[in-house]
């Protein structure tokens, strides 16, 4: 409340048997469930608090009832395997030469087919960083080629006659790892072009950077011609100002 929020929705990370690195099993999803409904009635009328989960694509349906699900994509497999979009830089650039010979579009457009399809996957009711496979392209000085802005929209253009919104996220940022949101800025015109609706979000990890780098969105989202944003509340969806 400090920070001058009146709503604050929770996205714990679902299971995940392929990478159990950042995933609740189901002892800790209840744990989770349980505290975030304990916080919702201590802070009854003074903040609206939601319990929400962020579904992989990978995970199983949860098996608890969610005010909403934010569908994402950390992995993409490869037969048998899983290479992580998600993890450190040199993680990353390993997979990158063992499964596509260093071809980073190549990468990408994997990654952008499994995206396209993360609503079907997940049954979410937000759309999380769509371009999570940007994470270390500051460090590494990678800016995306026609090829792969190409395999970025083919994503939105399916996911837009969803609508389901967007997120705008700042967890890279509050990680350390980029100094602008997800998505990239010719991504976010897109699902703008398409009538697509955005959602600012921290993912930050960290109770004291909530706000991290969401004047930032806010101002990418006004240049390319965004004049509003969705917040979730107890009627669902609701449009506000940017």
């Amino acid at each position: 409340m400090g920070k001058g929020f009146t709503h604050l929705g929770f996205s714990g990370h679902s299971y995940l048997e392929v990478d159990r690195s950042f995933a609740m099993n189901d002892e800790d999803q209840r744990n989770y469930w349980n505290d975030i409904h304990a916080l919702k009635e201590q802070y009854r009328g003074k903040l609206e608090i939601f319990c929400g989960l962020e579904q992989d694509c990978y995970s199983d349906p949860p098996k608890l009832a969610y005010d909403y699900l934010i569908g994402s994509v950390h992995h993409i497999k490869k037969g048998e395997e899983y290479p992580q979009v998600d993890g450190s830089l040199e993680m990353v650039q390993k997979q990158l030469d063992t499964w596509y010979e260093g071809d980073f579009d190549a990468f990408a457009k994997d990654y952008f087919e499994v995206v396209g399809n993360v609503l079907e996957m997940t049954h979410a009711d937000i759309i999380g960083h769509i371009d999570l496979v940007l994470k270390h392209c500051e460090k590494t000085g990678y800016q995306p080629t026609a090829n792969f802005l190409d395999y970025a929209q083919g994503a939105v253009r399916k996911l837009l006659p969803c609508g389901k919104p967007f997120e705008m996220n700042t967890g890279a940022m509050a990680r350390g790892h980029r100094t602008t949101p997800y998505p990239h800025p010719d991504i976010l015109r897109m699902i703008y072009e398409g009538g697509g609706q955005i959602m600012l979000n921290a993912d930050c990890h960290d109770a004291a950077r909530l706000d991290c780098g969401l004047e930032l969105c806010a101002q990418m989202a006004r240049d390319v011609g965004f004049r509003e944003h969705v917040i979730f509340t107890q009627r669902g969806f609701e449009p506000v100002e940017l």
